[in-house]
């Protein structure tokens, strides 16, 4: 396969996981077994974001880049398409936050509705 849609393809995989990661506890809502996975997945946000411990994706995406005889990543994933387009330059904070608040949100309807269907299977 050719590098340079390698490269293509690591990118939305990484965009993807992104998503997962903001939304992934809504999808639990439907899916109880996918909570799991969330809290990895954000677990590594998380650690990536205050830690600052780079992504292999990011990593896959521009070695691939570089195969392919383009210039590769200058920073990482986030930084490159989203720092700027998605919020302000100036606003990574508060977007981690918002970021940080969704995953809250959805983790705690998801455990409303646990405590609910519980309830409900005690019930019967």
């Amino acid at each position: 396969m050719d590098a340079a849609v390698v490269a293509e393809l690591v990118m939305l995989v990484h965009l993807g996981f992104l998503l997962y990661v903001a939304l992934g506890g809504f999808l639990a809502w439907r899916r109880r077994w996918l909570i799991v996975p969330h809290v990895a997945a954000a677990s590594w946000g998380l650690v990536s974001a205050t830690v600052g411990i780079a992504c292999p994706l990011t990593a896959w995406e521009d070695a691939a880049r570089r195969r392919a005889g383009e210039q590769g990543l200058p920073r990482g994933f986030v930084d490159t398409y989203l720092t700027g387009v998605v919020y302000p330059a100036d606003r990574l904070v508060e977007a981690q936050l918002l970021v940080a608040t969704i995953v809250l949100v959805s983790w705690t309807g998801f455990a409303l509705r646990e405590r609910r269907r519980r309830r409900q299977v005690a019930r019967t």
